[in-house]
């Protein structure tokens, strides 16, 4: 019987097993952003100039209905008005008054602004090409997660594969388990047997990794397998998995790959790191099912 490979074992060939997505020429997007931004620079500029404060001018962005188009004037807004201010925390309605509150004193003044903001074209591209590369970075993990999913379904058809295959809400695992400790834990994906969970699944597209974000990914991948698979064992749900998937050239850089073996092998047989094209092979119904 042949030993199965580990992730380990893959990474003297690691380049034949990573996706890479094609990418986009500068300055050939230009046009494409451009067009694409031209409508939030100019519902920027008008909710701009109708403003008396930077703090009303936050507030009225935060009144815009169309949530994607308020994500777009908060990325403008963090760069022309409040650059300390994380976006996370801007795209959140509900802590708009928290952010005047504990940021307001440091927006930058709105005479300022509308002078900064009339000085520049319109469309900016140079801030046209800067929100395309906020956008081409969340389509890589999409695209990742979207052909993961029909990977899995083509591969186990019996089993249901559930999750936002792409834009949409995370899966929280309060909503999988009723006393989970930590209800609003995000995971991408979750596969189950009928109504019997077999594995807990997280995915991600790393286009360039390195230095404290590669040791942010790996520590925070250590602490939920921890905490996933103590939870199934204290439950006696000891067939609980955790997979993860990770692709892309981010992989190569680092210590990524031996950081992922480590994570792997930490957990022998309920622990899988896998890229895309690994699926097929490492992640069986025997394996689910064992």
């Amino acid at each position: 019987m042949a030993i199965e490979k580990k992730f380990r074992d893959y990474k003297a060939e690691a380049e034949a097993w990573i996706t890479l997505t094609t990418g986009e020429y500068y300055p050939d997007i230009l046009p494409h952003a451009c067009r694409f931004y031209r409508p939030v620079l100019e519902e920027f500029g008008r909710l701009l100039k109708a403003s008396h404060s930077s703090t009303n001018f936050f507030m009225s962005i935060m009144e815009t209905r169309n949530q994607w188009m308020r994500t777009q004037l908060c990325r403008v807004f963090k760069k022309y008005v409040s650059p300390q201010t994380p976006v996370e925390m801007l795209k959140r309605k509900t802590a708009t008054q928290r952010i005047c509150d504990q940021f307001g004193h440091t927006f930058r003044d709105i005479v300022e602004v509308q002078k900064k903001f009339t000085s520049r074209p319109m469309p900016d591209e140079a801030l046209c090409a800067l929100l395309w590369e906020y956008r081409e970075r969340g389509k890589k993990g999409y695209d990742l997660t979207e052909r993961l999913f029909e990977v899995l379904r083509s591969q186990h058809g019996e089993l249901a594969v559930i999750g936002p295959e792409r834009a949409g809400r995370d899966v929280l695992l309060g909503s999988v388990f009723e006393n989970y400790p930590k209800p609003d834990r995000p995971v991408d994906f979750v596969i189950w047997d009928g109504k019997k969970v077999l594995a807990i699944g997280l995915a991600r597209y790393d286009s360039d990794r390195g230095g404290a974000q590669e040791n942010d990914r790996t520590g925070q991948y250590r602490e939920v397998a921890q905490e996933i698979l103590g939870y199934a064992d204290s439950y006696g749900m000891t067939h609980i998995k955790v997979i993860y998937v990770n692709d892309g050239p981010g992989l190569l850089l680092g210590s990524m790959w031996d950081d992922y073996s480590y994570i792997e092998e930490q957990w022998p047989d309920r622990v899988k790191v896998v890229t895309l094209r690994m699926v097929p092979e490492r992640i069986t119904a025997e394996w689910l099912r064992s």
